[in-house]
């Protein structure tokens, strides 16, 4: 399943066994390699930065990625993780989801224990 949302994200849910409608090539690399504990960060198919730890705030990311070609991987089971844009945006990913970033930067990523955005 894909959803389009509102400032160039879209989303696709994903299980471990298969997505309820097929996904789009770079999310399905994504999914591929990026392994359970982690929330990765992918560019054009490659692996830009992986996280695992629960934080009470956001981690600034540096590099400050941004899209088009920009996917994020959450694999936890049980926590959402939250990335931040340069525009102030927030964007809940809940477990077990990614989402192709379409245009923007990033500019932090934070894993809460929360199952649920």
């Amino acid at each position: 399943m894909t959803l389009a949302m509102a400032g160039g994200v879209s989303v696709a849910a994903q299980t471990a066994a298969s997505a309820s409608a097929p996904a789009s090539a770079p999310v399905r690399a994504a999914a591929d390699t990026c392994s359970y504990p982690y929330v990765c960060l992918f560019k054009n198919g490659t692996r830009i930065g992986q996280f695992q730890d629960v934080t009470s705030g956001f981690q600034d990311l540096p590099s400050r990625p941004s899209g088009p070609n920009l996917v994020v991987q959450n694999t936890r089971n049980d926590d959402v993780a939250y990335i931040r844009r340069a525009n102030g945006i927030t964007t809940c990913l809940p477990p077990r989801t990614s989402i192709g970033i379409v245009s923007g930067t990033l500019t932090g990523i934070r894993i809460d224990s929360r199952s649920t955005c």
